[in-house]
């Protein structure tokens, strides 16, 4: 029996963020070279995406590429803007046909320009479509999204647009990147890591976080149900007690 029959389609995650780590290490027990774990990295995106949007989950954020991956060897960088490029074109036909919405979040100025117009050009392509909303990190980092936020809300202040005392925890949240995407409910890791790498640091506040050792090129549908199915069985208090929550 599939673990798609435990999950209850009225319980699902909104939003399901994932870590998508191991690729480098899948490759190199193999004897392969770390591009190669990228690329069987990319059937797993597509397995996840299909999955995610097949059962009704409205949002999906992969992480694709950090700031701090830009100091990888050049090799390794090269192969990967060029394995986007190759998989956003071959891909976006079956996106318009599944209704998938393309977003990007991350600093793409730093993008190679095939890669930057590659993404631009998908994004407003796939603008119209209404179903799953597919969102990328790349170029990304948490402490460059909140750092860029704060010099925003500083600069309105400065020029007298924007009064100290409105700034809140919702005026924040309206100068980050996702400030149109709802926060992730469930964030996925995989590759046996423990930890949240400078990654949607503000959005987690109140995530619930799943480890898997599983690499992420292994990683397919039964995967991504089995964390669901444990995401359900949890009680999500946001700071109340479980008696409030009832």
């Amino acid at each position: 029996m599939s673990l798609k029959d435990k999950i209850d389609l009225s319980r699902l995650p909104v939003h399901v963020a994932v870590i998508m780590d191991g690729n480098g290490r899948w490759a190199q027990e193999r004897g392969l070279d770390r591009v190669y774990g990228h690329q069987e990295g990319v059937t797993s995106v597509k397995k996840a995406i299909e999955t995610a949007s097949n059962i009704g989950v409205k949002y999906l954020t992969l992480y694709t590429f950090s700031t701090e991956n830009w100091n990888r060897p050049k090799g390794e960088v090269d192969a990967l803007m060029d394995l986007m490029v190759i998989a956003i074109k071959r891909e976006l036909p079956e996106m318009m046909e599944e209704q998938v919405r393309l977003n990007v979040i991350g600093d793409i100025e730093q993008l190679p320009p095939q890669t930057k117009e590659t993404l631009v050009s998908c994004i407003d392509e796939t603008s119209g479509n209404t179903g799953l909303n597919l969102v990328l990190a790349i170029s990304y980092s948490s402490r460059w999204e909140i750092t860029t936020a704060v010099k925003n809300i500083a600069t309105k202040v400065a020029f007298g647009s924007l009064d100290l005392d409105s700034i809140d925890e919702t005026l924040v949240s309206q100068h980050l990147t996702t400030n149109r995407i709802p926060d992730p409910d469930l964030l996925i890791r995989t590759g046996g890591e423990y930890r949240i790498s400078n990654f949607l640091m503000w959005q987690l506040s109140y995530s619930e976080l799943y480890f898997t050792d599983v690499f992420w090129p292994d990683f397919r549908e039964e995967n991504l149900y089995e964390a669901i199915v444990d995401y359900q069985k949890r009680e999500r208090r946001f700071g109340k007690t479980g008696d409030q929550i009832k």
